[in-house]
């Protein structure tokens, strides 16, 4: 069976980058579209990485991507392209690139047509990540299953951040609305 992460912070986390994530970020639900598109963006990042670069990396992700402002990123030109893929700062990978501007461009729609990303997402919960995958693949980028799996739970939209003995599982599940308990 595999270690869940609640596990490993207990077992071999403590003290590292991964507690305060644990604790104060993973699997709470985020209400602002930047921070929704920030962990987007990281998550697709960490693809054949280790999520502990992109935790170390991620202060400096939201210096080099304009704190994540979606409007911002959407309009990024060739040269800004440019300067993310020199900067040793993140990920230097042309397709994670070029696949947060456009995945800017797209929750820029569903902004427009549905007044935000979260409502967006609120819309279509609750689902099977394979549905999700299916849905997000029809307009996002480098958006695969264990990408979206891991960006769904790390929000709240997918259930097992946490185990149910985790303290932090009582916190999240107070937080979150009655409507989004559903599975």
């Amino acid at each position: 069976m595999a270690t869940t992460y609640c596990e490993f912070i207990r077992e071999k986390g403590k003290g590292t980058v991964h507690e305060q994530y644990h604790d104060t970020e993973y699997g709470y639900p985020i209400h602002d579209d930047n921070l929704l598109f920030a962990r987007l963006v990281l998550e697709i990042n960490q693809a054949g990485l280790s999520w502990e670069t992109i935790l170390k990396k991620k202060d400096h992700f939201f210096l080099a991507y304009d704190q994540f402002e979606i409007a911002k990123v959407a309009k990024y030109s060739d040269k800004k392209k440019e300067k993310l893929l020199q900067d040793p700062g993140i990920i230097r990978n042309r397709l994670k690139v070029e696949a947060a501007i456009h995945n800017a461009k797209v929750i820029l729609g569903l902004q427009k047509e549905h007044g935000s990303f979260k409502n967006w997402l609120d819309l279509n919960h609750p689902k099977t990540k394979e549905e999700w995958v299916r849905l997000f693949k029809q307009q996002f980028r480098f958006t695969g299953g264990e990408i979206l799996n891991e960006f769904l739970m790390s929000t709240g939209y997918l259930p097992g951040a946490h185990h149910p003995d985790c303290p932090v599982y009582k916190k999240i599940t107070r937080l979150k609305p009655k409507w989004m308990m559903k599975k």
